[in-house]
């Protein structure tokens, strides 16, 4: 692995240790042992700049940092630094604009309005270290995967309905750590993760209206679990351990390849976000995020530069 979680360091917690080392490919970052004022004070105060509501906006996390950086989209200049999380990860966006991240060492889901700078809600993921997230096109739910409890044991699904309350949790007993999830157009949502022991790629889905996950076998193999995102067609999947994301047509308990995007450049694209026919993704590794054509995929076609450990992108529109 190339990030070693530091409270697997600091504490020589058994299961976090094998958790975090089980996948080599896998950068997600534990909760710092840092203040959270202690943070907030070095990073500053969140601003934006006023006129970026406007437009487009890529958010992306640096969990090294505890911040939030936002850029106008496509353009990719800065225009604003959302401060103050313990440990940002993974993201989403509803179809209104509004951006929701996981703020994993918190134990809580931020939503953000389209350009503005404080939260407007604060949603409670008790005991849990949310990485990913995804909103249900359908209903407006709000998924987040959880790649460990507050025991650095097992990690678990919480769904929240309508993106508020109290969540409703779901565990995969062929799944010891959740990581990135997204619904499709039909409200069915699909997780990934690792299995026990092994630390194996594992992927579930959750249809609409299910009450449990249920086990998918993929016809690629895949080395450690990266994005989940519905392209408006496909499953699409990044794989940690590889430059690529796979397209997949999910059927029962069978995925079944259908296409892949090469990301050349990239080392560790984890979180990643498919906007029309680019796709914006954090190369983790190198503190960078790149835009790829989408599908074709092939070389990068720009590079935002300057983070420390990239987990998650997103793009928000206006009243979109």
């Amino acid at each position: 692995m190339k990030h070693l979680n530091s409270i697997a360091r600091s504490t020589g917690a058994l299961a976090a240790a094998a958790l975090l080392t089980g996948c080599a490919g896998n950068s997600l970052q534990s909760p710092p042992v840092a203040s959270p004022a202690a943070r907030s004070l070095a990073a500053g105060a969140s601003w934006m700049d006023p006129d970026a509501k406007k437009g487009a906006l890529l958010y992306a996390s640096d969990s090294a940092a505890d911040v939030v950086k936002v850029f106008s989209y496509p353009r990719g200049k800065l225009v604003g630094t959302l401060t103050g999380f313990q440990t940002p990860q993974g993201m989403c966006v509803d179809k209104v604009g509004h951006v929701f991240i996981t703020n994993s060492g918190a134990a809580q889901i931020l939503k953000y309005a389209h350009g503005g700078t404080t939260p407007v809600a604060t949603i409670a993921d008790p005991n849990e270290h949310p990485i990913g997230c995804a909103i249900s096109p359908v209903n407006g739910d709000l998924a987040a995967t959880n790649i460990f409890d507050d025991t650095y044991s097992n990690g678990s699904l919480s769904v929240y309905r309508r993106a508020r309350g109290t969540p409703k949790n779901y565990t995969d007993p062929q799944m010891i750590a959740d990581y990135f999830c997204g619904y499709d157009a039909k409200g069915n949502l699909f997780v990934d993760g690792t299995k026990p022991a092994s630390f194996a790629f594992a992927f579930a889905e959750l249809p609409r209206g299910g009450k449990s996950l249920q086990n998918v076998t993929l016809s690629q193999t895949i080395g450690g679990p990266g994005g989940v995102q519905w392209d408006g067609e496909y499953v699409a999947i990044a794989d940690q351990e590889a430059p690529v994301i796979y397209q997949f047509t999910v059927s029962g308990s069978v995925g079944t390849k259908v296409g892949e995007t090469q990301t050349h450049g990239s080392s560790d694209v984890v979180q990643f976000f498919i906007e029309g026919n680019t796709v914006v993704g954090p190369n983790a590794t190198s503190g960078q995020v790149m835009y790829w054509p989408y599908p074709a995929g092939g070389e990068q076609t720009k590079i935002i530069s300057g983070f420390g450990v990239l987990i998650g992108t997103a793009i928000s529109e206006p009243n979109k």
